[in-house]
């Protein structure tokens, strides 16, 4: 699925993408063991990580079609744990209760099975359409001296997101980037959320996607427009690029959004889907009056954004079920389903936080 740059809310680093070939449970495994033992989970936690990520590769690497994993760091505060995704285009699992039940693993597994993945996981989702595919995450913390995960199970994850580089590149030159305005429980608390699609792809579009998240993280006004006008101001000399920017307001069950360029924003609710305005221009190069839009926030909405990297062919009536999981599972669905090989690709979901 090509090369990746992910930034989540609780500021993620990427490791890799890693393809499916004959060396994916291996090369998962070592990574991940690796990545748990530097980000400090104790010898205990890394070998529990990397069990289960080679259980998820084995899987992958033996029964599905297309398939990938995404193994990256994340951070919440001072904490770091391992976080895996993987994604494939079928042949899915027509039974997940049967397939998550003890004991139950496909030939060729280590035999521990998904339920036993998701108990070694400090937060785990999966979702599957026969037919279609299947997209699984699985969250791992350090451990304090009684046992207990070193961060508050809620961290951050009501925003998840992926970028993939098009094919024959390293860097994508798409890039997101997300910051709370207020206290968490305060009346205002706000997630403001930034996706920049850089113009072309490579080094060049890298560059620009990397100046609007700098931009964006330092932005003093944390409105759509306030943003906005950071980011424009920081893509002067750089390719520009397209952006939008979403500042959800749970208290009040409103979105306000602004957008410039062909970067696509959706609230879906009940199955259906309702887009988003932008206005054409470039972003660091010209850019018309901005105009911010609201839109209330029905209860179990869910919000997307996307580059043009993802067709915006992908209906929600036709994956049933698939709002009700995690950001992430979501977001790599969607790529999955919509994503095209041509252009770099993001997508980047909120849900859960209203």
């Amino acid at each position: 699925m090509g090369a990746v740059s992910v930034r989540t809310l609780v500021d993620s680093e990427d490791i890799a993408w890693f393809r499916d070939d004959p060396s994916l449970p291996a090369a998962a495994r070592g990574a991940a063991a690796t990545l748990a033992r530097r980000l400090g989970l104790g010898g205990h936690r890394a070998a529990e990580v990397a069990l289960a990520v080679t259980e998820a590769a084995t899987n992958l690497r033996r029964h599905a079609e297309d398939g990938a994993l995404l193994l990256r760091a994340v951070r919440a505060g001072d904490s770091a744990g391992v976080e895996f995704l993987t994604v494939d285009a079928g042949p899915g699992i027509a039974d997940v209760p049967a397939a998550m039940a003890d004991g139950r693993s496909t030939a060729g597994t280590l035999g521990i099975g998904l339920g036993a993945v998701s108990r070694l996981a400090d937060d785990f989702d999966l979702h599957s359409i026969p037919g279609r595919g299947t997209a699984m995450s699985a969250r791992f913390w350090g451990r304090d001296e009684e046992g207990h995960p070193v961060v508050p199970a809620a961290d951050g994850a009501t925003v998840g997101g992926l970028t993939r580089a098009v094919s024959g590149e390293t860097v994508c030159g798409d890039a997101w980037g997300v910051r709370t305005d207020g206290d968490s429980g305060a009346h205002d608390h706000a997630i403001v959320v930034m996706l920049c699609d850089g113009l072309g792809h490579g080094p060049l579009a890298a560059r620009a996607g990397e100046a609007a998240v700098r931009a964006f993280h330092d932005a003093r006004d944390l409105s759509p427009e306030g943003v906005l006008n950071t980011v424009h101001l920081a893509l002067r000399g750089t390719r520009g690029g397209a952006v939008s920017v979403m500042r959800i307001e749970p208290d009040a069950r409103r979105v306000l959004f602004c957008g410039i360029g062909n970067v696509s924003g959706y609230l879906v609710s009940e199955g259906s889907r309702r887009a988003l305005l932008s206005a054409p221009g470039i972003v660091g190069s010209h850019m018309r009056r901005l105009r911010t839009f609201e839109e209330p926030l029905p209860e179990d909405s869910a919000l997307v954004m996307h580059s043009d990297g993802l067709t915006d062919r992908w209906d929600p009536m036709t994956m049933p079920g698939l709002f009700g999981r995690a950001p992430l599972v979501v977001s790599g669905h969607l790529l999955r389903e919509a994503g095209v090989r041509r252009d770099d690709a993001s997508v980047v979901v909120v849900k859960g936080a209203w």
